[in-house]
């Protein structure tokens, strides 16, 4: 089916941080494609350290593409032209157009010069996303009311009104207080911004909502916005979630009578999604730790991706992690490394530009006969890969800073052979390797390869991860389709108003 209806687009803004906009903006991604348009997701500015690298080899945030996953299309950088990778408390990467361009404090970003520049660059990205898709879903970041920001705000509601875009204000009712917020995030806005806001979401509803019509009634006559939904809280449907918030609600302890695999908590942990369909596999039991304890009761350990690598190898080695990594291993675990975890795992890493920050040289874990030193240039793109002897194509991507090599006088057998013709990795035997390919465990012929030494502790057969994915972007598209009056969504899209 095909619609050629040309429609507004759409924003989801928030009443604040964390209320469900990207899962709301994925469901409306797919609900539009369901309903034979061509949608695109679109978030001006993305904070988060899950990130995503397009066809052309640049990166975005991971929601952006899983929204464009969720709508059927490819992802593209004018999805997602601004990205903040925090690389501490007051410090983020800045990424334009999917290309690192320095370092910037919090205070020097929000700072009024300069951001004109970066309003533009925005915008237009916006202009060329539209020109290809319809309608534009596009999210809103944090909250729309943070008024000592408002004159540096990229994201909001100036984008909003930029892209002639209706409004629809997201509050997380799970939270409590959802009448203060929705009527004190509308309050606080001016006049002209108020005129953007065409409805009311309410996400995350637990009990009988027909008990909470009252409450509509009365958002609606305190502040004069039409409730368009109340969604209620769902636990059967999994969609990626790219903000570090979600790791609190992992798994933190191995389970008996399953294949336990151990992601190592680390400090700086980047790419969690990495692990999601581990997550979701019946074979095994995927759980988060630093615990030394429940790490040695692990039959596979995953060092994962990093924003630090030489910070993160150093808490390792400080809080005795680093020593239970490598008694496990001796002791008949699995040990595997990816992108950072992969050269935590080599003889050294080795930072002498100070790319990272003060520390110069750290030891790795000594598994792998590799060494690692830090380079200013980021290296992003898609792979095309094949693993060990395999002949199965599988399909991944590089983000990473740093350059590995084989340590002197050693001889490294590659885990993976890129389309291209480039090795990648390191490979010592089925229970100890190293990739710098994220997504590598998206492969379902991998992840057989990672658990065949397990073979008699499961009692589940392969995973179909794609088709799970896909079932999983209709049953949250009919969920809130559901609860969600979509006439009066396509009457605020379809109007000239």
């Amino acid at each position: 089916m095909s619609n050629n209806e040309s429609l507004k687009p759409l924003m989801f803004a928030g009443t604040g941080s964390d209320v469900g906009k990207s899962i709301i903006a994925a469901a409306f991604c797919r609900i539009f494609l369901q309903d034979g348009y061509h949608p695109a997701p679109f978030k001006a500015q993305n904070m988060a350290l899950n990130s995503y690298v397009t066809p052309a080899g640049l990166e975005i945030g991971r929601a952006q593409a899983v929204q464009a996953e969720a709508a059927g299309i490819a992802c593209h950088t004018d999805m997602n032209p601004l990205l903040l990778k925090p690389s501490s408390d007051h410090t983020s990467q800045v990424v334009l157009h999917g290309k690192p361009i320095g370092n910037r404090s919090a205070y020097e970003y929000f700072r009024k010069e300069g951001r004109e520049e970066l309003r533009k660059e925005v915008c237009d990205a916006f202009d060329r996303l539209a020109q290809a898709y319809n309608p534009i879903v596009m999210e809103g970041a944090g909250s729309i009311s943070e008024i000592n920001l408002r004159d540096s705000d990229l994201v909001n509601l100036p984008m909003a009104r930029h892209a002639q875009a209706n409004v629809i204000l997201v509050a997380d009712i799970d939270r409590g207080g959802v009448f203060a917020s929705v009527y004190g995030s509308i309050m606080l806005l001016n006049e002209e911004e108020r005129k953007l806001i065409k409805g009311i979401l309410i996400n995350k509803f637990r009990g009988d909502i027909r008990l909470f019509q009252s409450g509509v009634e009365m958002l609606e006559k305190l502040c004069n916005v039409p409730v368009v939904g109340v969604v209620p809280y769902y636990k059967d449907i999994y969609i990626e979630e790219e903000d570090s918030v979600a790791l609190q609600t992992k798994n933190r302890q191995a389970e008996a009578g399953k294949v336990n695999i151990a992601v190592v908590l680390l400090r700086h942990l980047s790419n969690f999604t990495d692990f999601n369909v581990l997550e979701r596999d019946p074979r095994v039991h995927l759980f988060y730790t630093n615990n030394t304890d429940e790490l040695q009761k692990a039959d596979i350990i995953l060092i994962p991706g990093t924003k630090s690598t030489l910070a993160d190898l150093y808490e390792l080695r400080r809080n005795g992690v680093a020593q239970t990594i490598v008694k496990a291993y001796r002791e008949g675990a699995t040990v595997m490394g990816i992108c950072g975890g992969y050269q935590i795992m080599g003889m050294e890493v080795c930072d002498p530009e100070g790319v990272e920050g003060e520390i110069i040289r750290l030891p790795g874990l000594g598994l792998l006969p590799v060494s690692t030193t830090m380079l200013g240039e980021k290296i992003t793109r898609q792979v095309d890969f094949n693993f060990l002897d395999s002949n199965v194509v599988c399909h991944g991507y590089e983000i990473h800073m740093g350059n590995t090599v084989a340590s002197e006088s050693a001889e490294v057998s590659p885990l993976n052979s890129i389309s291209d013709g480039q090795a990648d990795g390191c490979f010592v035997n089925e229970r100890c390797m190293g990739t710098y390919i994220h997504g590598i465990l998206d492969n379902g012929a991998f992840i057989d390869f990672l658990l065949k030494p397990f073979a008699g502790k499961m009692k589940h057969k392969e995973f179909d991860f794609t088709s799970f994915k896909e079932e999983q972007y209709n049953k949250l598209a009919d969920h809130v389709r559901s609860h969600v009056n979509m006439d009066v969504i396509y009457q605020l899209i379809k109007s000239n108003d």
